[in-house]
């Protein structure tokens, strides 16, 4: 039996509840057409189609408004509902991302003229929250450093291309320096390009601070220089330096850009904190980030452990400067998916892991608390405890959890971190130590006495 598909309203039970957005609109984004769906007392067609193209967009908004919609429920994958969502904010519109896998429609009715409708008729029972998604002015800078991030991405490939081509040729200079796009690294490639062979005029480009030897750097770049293998290094070196130039360009954009936020801060930033002998994080732009940073946030970050300036732009680009868009740390914790589930069915605990999300501040954060296991202050300490009782992965996601609580801390209070350092936190974990065997001696009937030192 073939069932014809209409615009009638998808209707059920919850029209009984009370209406908390009585001029809400649903709409189904697709690649080539938008579906939307308003109340039905508001026009005699309540369900329209219309194109993907911009004209067709600004006439669906002007239709929404004539139609009294205030608020909208929007469903979409991949990046077609960005242009969209844009005119209808600029139109003074509330609208709602909502997550197309949290959004279930009925079972066996599935198409987009009932998705729109379902979409509208949850919207306005007040059943659908929408993605997080920070101001205009962050949105543009959060686009500048995702497309920085893919170009870093991209040049790795041929950083790996050309370890190959060198490999082949039997040249191990990988074993000899610890990055070959480093000084030495470079200067040693750049002349294999331009016509160099001699093993021994190689190794002397060699920087004075390698530790590896003349010697040992010229055996290992005796090796089978042949035409092809030659052909693909020249290829691959210069698809790198193309790369590096886009994104030094890529970095004099977020500079201008970052300059034009509105200062909270119009002092310098503290003196950075010495964290031994750090190398600078790979990819660090040239120009002065930290003080951009401070002054549109007015927090030095970087006093963190594991918190370096690309870590922090990072966080702040995906997050915002606005911290009342989280109500609590809790809610902030819960949207990273760093805290403990909670998944109790039939008065039973089934599973407290984290969920399973797909957020670049959550990775920042754990990238974060993987550089700990060597810091010496409290959270060094916190990290290393929890690593020898749970393991890396479960430290990493628990260190991560601290960091982003500090991190909120800072970011609504606009205080400063201080570090009471790992003795500090040695010392109240001997103190919690001490005080639950106190309690357990004592639920036994015992009590528990230091062990006085023995004199010579």
């Amino acid at each position: 039996m073939i069932r014809r598909q209409t615009n009638k309203p998808v209707t059920g039970e919850m029209s009984n509840f009370t209406q908390i957005n009585p001029n809400a609109a649903g709409i189904d984004i697709g690649s080539a057409e938008h579906w939307v769906c308003v109340p039905p007392d508001r026009t005699q067609q309540n369900v329209r189609k219309f194109s993907c193209f911009t004209p067709d967009l600004i006439e669906m908004a002007s239709w929404l408004l004539e139609c009294r919609v205030d608020t909208i429920a929007m469903e979409s994958t991949g990046v077609y509902w960005i242009s969209a969502f844009q005119i209808l904010e600029e139109r003074g519109i509330e609208v709602k991302l909502v997550n197309a896998h949290h959004v279930k429609t009925v079972p066996g009715r599935k198409s987009d003229v009932l998705d729109c409708q379902w979409l509208q008729q949850l919207h306005t029972y007040g059943l659908l929250s929408g993605s997080f998604r920070p101001d205009d002015q962050i949105c543009v800078l959060r686009s500048y450093i995702r497309h920085r991030d893919n170009l870093i991405k991209s040049s790795s490939a041929h950083i790996l291309r050309m370890q190959k081509a060198l490999i082949q040729m039997n040249l191990q200079l990988n074993k000899v320096i610890s990055d070959i796009t480093g000084v030495t690294g470079m200067t040693i490639i750049r002349a294999i390009v331009a016509g160099e062979r001699n093993p021994q005029v190689l190794a002397e480009l060699k920087n004075s601070r390698i530790k590896s030897s003349t010697a040992d750097i010229a055996k290992a770049l005796t090796g089978d220089y042949r035409a092809e293998h030659i052909f693909v290094l020249k290829q691959e070196l210069q698809l790198y330096d193309i790369y590096q130039g886009q994104i030094a360009s890529c970095d004099v954009e977020i500079d201008r850009y970052l300059a034009s936020f509105c200062p909270m801060e119009n002092n310098p930033p503290p003196d950075p904190p010495k964290r031994g002998n750090r190398k600078p994080r790979g990819h660090e732009p040239t120009f002065n980030l930290r003080n951009h940073l401070y002054r549109i946030s007015g927090v030095d970050f970087t006093q963190i452990p594991g918190f370096d300036v690309l870590t922090v732009q990072t966080l702040l680009s995906e997050v915002g400067l606005d911290a009342t868009r989280f109500p609590t740390v809790k809610h902030f914790c819960s949207w990273l998916g760093l805290c403990p589930g909670s998944r109790i069915t039939g008065g039973k605990v089934k599973s407290s892991h984290t969920r399973q999300v797909v957020n670049r501040a959550a990775n920042a954060f754990r990238l974060a608390a993987q550089s700990l296991s060597r810091s010496q202050s409290a959270l060094g300490a916190f990290y290393r405890r929890l690593r020898a009782r749970l393991g890396a992965p479960g430290a990493n996601t628990a260190a991560a959890h601290k960091l982003a609580r500090i991190f909120y801390h800072l970011w609504s209070t606009k205080t400063a971190y201080a570090d009471a350092g790992a003795d500090y936190y040695e010392q109240k974990y001997r103190q919690r130590i001490v005080s639950k065997l106190e309690k357990t001696a004592e639920s036994f009937g015992f009590e528990l006495v230091a062990k006085t030192p023995q004199l010579d």
